[in-house]
């Protein structure tokens, strides 16, 4: 299926990785081989997104990355031991997800991750809408949210991979929505990954907040808001 790519923008194969390169020299592709350090146990229970994701009394918890991007944050997820369902909306996004998704599969570290990471292309807010509806069997334990925001664009430190997703993207227009759908899927927790110094999420303050050097994590329970 043939992809609409902005000028300046193709998606190439490149020692055998699919990979999204640029007029202008940029390029990139998906690499989850690049995380395996991240992902061993000792590391990955340190993680801040995995702090503020984890559920107590849950063998078998369950994640919705609704802006899956290229998947970092629901490979962490994974590798803690989540089953996680990755929603993206950008097609050529999504395109190089998926092909990065195969080729961890082939690599024994990395299988048994991808394994309990699922991808869908389409809209996040629709599917947690349905959920919300949905027995509470199939309702997931955690949401994770990490919409693009606008003033990462004008920044010169933006990192070479940021720059082209965001030749690909826009920031989310309706926080309030999806914020909504979010909480009316019903999880026990919504994480929203935010910079350090960004405001909350559609002007909703967190039950509590788990923060590092550049980014913090804002944790809403829905019951208790």
């Amino acid at each position: 299926m043939a992809l609409d790519l902005p000028d300046g923008l193709a998606l190439e194969r490149v020692d055998g990785a699919l990979t999204l390169v640029a007029t202008d020299g940029l390029s990139m592709c998906g690499d989850f081989t690049r995380e395996l350090r991240r992902l061993r146990p000792a590391n990955v229970s340190r993680e801040l997104l995995v702090r503020a994701a984890r559920v107590r009394g849950c063998d078998h918890p369950r994640a919705v990355d609704a802006t899956a991007g290229m998947g970092e944050d629901s490979l962490l997820l994974a590798a803690a031991g989540f089953d996680v369902t990755l929603y993206e909306h950008d097609a050529v996004i999504a395109a190089l997800l998926a092909d990065a998704l195969e080729r961890a599969a082939a690599v024994a570290e990395l299988a048994p991750v991808v394994a309990r990471m699922t991808l869908v292309r389409g809209d996040s807010v629709a599917a947690l809408r349905a959920l919300a509806e949905a027995d509470a069997s199939a309702r997931p334990d955690v949401v994770l949210l990490d919409p693009m925001f606008p003033e990462r664009r004008k920044s010169a430190s933006v990192k070479k991979k940021a720059q082209l997703l965001q030749r690909l993207q826009t920031p989310e227009k309706d926080e309030a929505s999806m914020l909504r759908a979010a909480l009316g899927a019903r999880p026990r927790k919504v994480v929203v990954k935010r910079p350090l110094k960004g405001p909350f999420l559609a002007g909703v303050k967190p039950a509590y907040q788990i923060a590092g050097k550049a980014v913090r994590y804002d944790v809403l329970v829905p019951a208790q808001l």
